[in-house]
């Protein structure tokens, strides 16, 4: 595109969709020669007064010279990007290198520029110049460019907020009617929170405008009933959908102006009004023509129904990227394609637009599926368990995302963070597109509000519609990330029912210890060993007796929930037979009104097939028993609300699968109640509880975050500059054994020296170097770290030894030239450990600590945590693995020096966060002694880092 005299290539990789401030899209791509039409037609829609503020001067048109200035870069030194829609210009940026004076320069020796926007009148508001700002910023620091210069108007307030609201380290000045704004182009902690910020609410917004649309048009409807796109309009309108809905089928007949009374149209043009949100339910070679409708009628957002995309193999997917391109060149957002479609329950929307026949009950749980039948179950499930019939825990808004093709789960999680009708996530994946960015959401989700997960496809390849990085990682290493975030990892659906419940119904508990009480001892004695067996500290079982009245229920309740040394209850109940035995009313009641009095700790129920108990729990209190019945009386304070959670699908007490819902629901809890959820197994309850108890140590923690602390003897600078030199030989290297140790000592981090030992005499030379006593290594890859082989002879106090150790290794393994051995002088006794750390393409910088040998290789005893690590994650990082009483003193031996291995972990976590480059690190063995630790072994891998990274600038990813 660019002329011969330009020094670089097209920057392809500079091109980005972004999300602007109001949930539309834009493409931000660079400027080039043959965008002069596109420049001088964008510059005739700009405002005089915009074009003053640009130029200080009236400047009505574009001359020729200025046209040319302004397309053609060098893209080093010269740079413009142009925000686009529909492929026309909406905003652009251009910066200019500038050396003493505010001249032109070129070279790394002039690190500073000039920058000037210009925003079209029509687009001005939306974010644009701050999403520009980010990428311009981003692009020059990929040129070597450290500051930016900016000039404006007083007057152009609008500009001046943009640049003092972006966070970066400012200088301003007024001179010549004139403000002059200077400040630093590297991130800081203030500008990655404005970054972040704005990337929240312009996601959200996006996600809002498709579930909360005021006008839809399905676009695809059959003239008959039947069919995906009949389907959906009509559960549309039976759900009750408070906006405009509109029918369009190209093959209606002349005259058809309506599909069952709903408004009909050829196409989504004909339509006379704004339409917000376009059901595409046509075959996928049409689809292209319908999106290309709906850009013209600026459609604000897409669900596309269709199949035929990325899970019908290659060429599908080449469609489906041609669908995203198209319809972010029109601004609109995509849910699917292959999507079940989305559901929002609130009274102001409510809006079923999806396959689901029945609206859910409106509830607080947010429920997010990449499988359009893993979605049918969650909704099937909730329906059943949700509240019984008081709809008090059902659904807040449902996304099936399909081949997740553009809006993923972490659009969701923006969109959920401020949703005030969403209380509890829940998502199922299948595929995690971004795990770093994925995390960073879960974290701050997670600490407003519980996020439960269940992944599906753990252990091979995710669905073909699903584009996704690939990562290096193993699966347990990712769920422990994700566990790091705050995330409720489950495994099953049912489990993520049953978590779901419990923490949309009951108050987090405030620790793991748990009474159980209930009317059959052998049911307390299982729920006792499946406390036991999930980490929690149970308390003996309470029995009441099969003879037990909803009075001896209620009393017991009570006393357990104000005893200070109980965190948590659960309630075990079996049917019980005779006159005056307790009913399922009375027993709800009872519980429900002990509950009342204690609305600070979780109660959870296990019943086993007590009839109408489940149904009991959700029921109203008007379902309470009158006074005078054979249960004997009962305190009804008119508080909590229980709900019976065990029922239909999961083998509770109520309808089974192929039941029918229930006809009808009685009176609503009372405002505020906690329901009460109820499990048909002790193992399942107690499963929920576990990581309620998890998922509050979490949130106690988080309150109180760590710290990445500073250490005075870090070199950065020196490191940067040996890897800048290191870096210029090749684009990627393994370290030797001294630039290892010189990278690694600048941060404070001193491997012990190993001699070469190619013969007895070197080997003897090398030892009188070190010192006595040393050990002697054979470092072959087959030996390296294998101790149990016999490559290793330790505590060598004398020449004799060593020579004696040389010949014995050298008769067992072979020549020098086999063995590589190495002298090393010997470290204080302790515990061998591994320390790790390496840049995974997919889920970011991870560090990884275990003992070395059998512990980490051969059972995978190893813990991660994301970099940058605090010095909380340090602490809980040792303490993480199974082996860690080893370090703590076990059976009687020496505790060893952990604050010193965890300054080492954090030493290795600056070194990895502050140099991208550097993209693996290995320290092994790290022996932990009693006092200090020895690193005895070191490699470093090093690659050039990436363009782009998630403390880079909002960009929607592209696969």
């Amino acid at each position: 595109m660019q002329t011969s005299s330009d020094r670089h290539e097209y920057p392809a990789h500079w091109e980005a969709d972004v999300v602007l401030r109001d949930g539309g899209t834009a493409r931000i791509r660079p400027i080039t020669a043959d965008d002069a039409e596109r420049l001088v037609s964008f510059y005739e829609q700009v405002s005089d007064e915009s074009k003053y503020y640009r130029f200080f001067a009236p400047y009505p048109r574009l001359s020729a010279k200025d046209v040319h200035r302004f397309t053609h870069h060098d893209f080093v030194d010269r740079v413009g990007l142009a925000a686009t829609i529909g492929g026309e210009f909406i905003a652009t940026v251009r910066y200019d290198r500038i050396g003493a004076g505010g001249r032109p320069a070129s070279g790394a020796e002039a690190d500073e520029a000039e920058v000037a926007f210009l925003v079209q009148d029509a687009h001005q508001g939306r974010g644009v110049a701050s999403a520009l700002l980010e990428h311009i910023a981003a692009v020059a620091r990929e040129r070597g460019i450290r500051r930016f210069a900016a000039e404006v108007l007083p007057a152009n307030t609008k500009m001046i907020k943009v640049f003092t609201d972006a966070g970066y380290t400012q200088k301003r000045s007024f001179e010549d009617g004139v403000v002059r704004l200077e400040f630093g182009l590297e991130p800081t902690d203030r500008s990655l929170a404005v970054q972040y910020a704005r990337e929240q609410r312009a996601e959200a917004r996006s996600v809002q405008r498709l579930l909360a649309p005021g006008a839809v048009a399905v676009i695809g409807t059959g003239r008959t009933p039947g069919g995906v796109g009949r389907s959906i309009l009509d559960n549309i309108r039976d759900a009750g959908f408070t906006g405009r809905l509109y029918a369009v089928n190209g093959a209606l007949p002349d005259g058809q102006k309506e599909l069952d009374g709903v408004p009909a149209f050829r196409s989504v043009r004909d339509i006379d009004g704004p339409v917000d949100l376009a059901v595409v339910a046509v075959p996928a070679a049409r689809v292209p023509e319908v999106v290309a409708e709906c850009g013209e009628h600026d459609v604000q957002g897409l669900v596309v129904v269709s199949a035929g995309y990325a899970e019908s193999g290659p060429e599908g997917k080449e469609r489906q990227r041609a669908l995203v391109r198209q319809a972010r060149s029109h601004g609109m957002r995509i849910i699917g394609p292959n999507s079940f479609g989305v559901i929002n329950t609130s009274p102001e929307v409510r809006l079923n637009a999806s396959l689901a026949p029945d609206m859910p009950r409106p509830g607080r749980i947010g429920l997010f599926a990449q499988s359009g039948a893993i979605g049918v179950a969650l909704l099937s499930r909730l329906h059943r368990r949700g509240g019984g019939v008081t709809g008090v825990t059902g659904v807040s808004t449902f996304v099936s995302s399909g081949n997740r093709a553009d809006v993923s789960g972490n659009d969701v999680l923006q969109y959920w963070y401020e949703d005030a009708d969403t209380d509890v996530t829940l998502m199922y994946l299948e595929s995690i597109g971004n795990p770093r960015k994925f995390t960073r959401l879960a974290r701050r989700t997670a600490a407003a509000k519980p996020l439960v997960v269940v992944q599906g496809a753990r252990h091979g390849a995710g669905p073909r519609g699903h584009a996704v990085r690939a990562t290096q990682l193993p699966h347990a290493t990712v769920s422990a990330l994700l566990r790091q975030a705050g995330v409720i990892r489950v495994d099953t659906i049912t489990d993520l029912v049953d978590t779901g419940l419990l923490l949309a119904r009951q108050p987090l508990p405030a620790g793991p210890r748990v009474a159980i009480l209930g009317n059959s001892e052998s049911l307390g004695l299982l729920t006792y060993d499946a406390c036991l067996a999930e980490g929690l500290r149970p308390h003996p079982p309470q029995d009441l007796s099969t003879a037990a009245s909803a009075a001896d229920f209620h009393a017991a309740l009570s006393r357990a929930l104000a005893d200070d040394t109980s965190d948590a209850v659960v309630v075990t109940a079996i049917p019980a037979v005779g006159e005056g035995s307790v009913g399922d009313a009375a027993l709800a009641e009872a519980l429900r009104s002990a509950a009342a009095a204690a609305p600070t700790k979780p109660v959870l129920v296990v019943h086993v097939e007590l009839g109408g108990l489940a149904e009991a729990l959700s029921a109203a209190t008007s379902t309470a028993p009158q006074p005078g019945t054979a249960s004997g009386p009962v305190p009804a304070d008119g508080g909590a609300t229980a709900d019976g959670g065990g029922a239909a699908t999961d083998g509770g007490a109520g309808a089974r699968d192929d039941e029918p819902l229930a006809p009808s629901a009685p009176v609503p809890p009372p405002e505020g109640a906690h329901l009460i959820p109820a499990y048909p197994a002790a193992e399942r309850a107690v499963r929920a509880l576990a990581q309620a108890v998890a998922y509050g140590q979490w949130r106690r923690e988080a309150a109180e975050p760590g710290k990445v602390p500073e250490y005075e003897d870090i070199d950065e600078r020196g490191a940067a500059a040996v890897i800048e030199g290191l870096l210029s030989r090749g684009q990627g290297l393994t370290l030797t054994t001294d630039a290892t140790c010189e990278l690694l000592a600048a941060y404070g981090i001193h491997v012990h020296r190993a001699l070469p030992a190619s013969t007895p005499d070197a080997a003897a030379e090398a030892a009188r170097t070190l010192g006595y006593p040393v050990a002697l290594k054979a470092t072959a890859p087959h030996l390296r770290h294998r101790a149990d082989l016999g490559g290793v002879r330790l505590d060598l106090a004398d020449e004799e030894q060593l020579r004696r150790a040389y010949g014995e290794l050298t008769e067992l393994f072979g020549g020098p030239e086999e063995l590589r051995p190495v002298v090393q002088r010997m470290a204080p006794r302790g515990v061998d450990t591994v320390v790790r750390a390496v840049i995974d393409p997919a889920a970011g910088a991870v560090l990884s600590f275990g003992l070395a040998g059998a512990a980490s290789q051969l059972l995978g005893d190893m813990a991660h945590r994301l970099i940058p690590v605090t010095d909380r994650d340090a602490t809980s990082l040792v303490r993480s693995i199974r082996t860690a009483p080893l370090l703590f003193g076990w059976r009687g031996s020496a505790p060893v020096d952990t604050p010193a291995l965890e300054e080492l972990m954090l030493r290795v976590s600056r070194l990895v966060h502050d140099h991208p480059e550097v993209v693996a690190v290995t320290l092994e063995p790290v022996v932990v002694a009693p006092h200090g630790v020895s690193v005895l072994g070191a490699s470093v891998r090093l690659a050039p880092p990436p363009a782009r990274d998630d403390h880079g600038p909002r960009t929607l990813p592209t696969y």
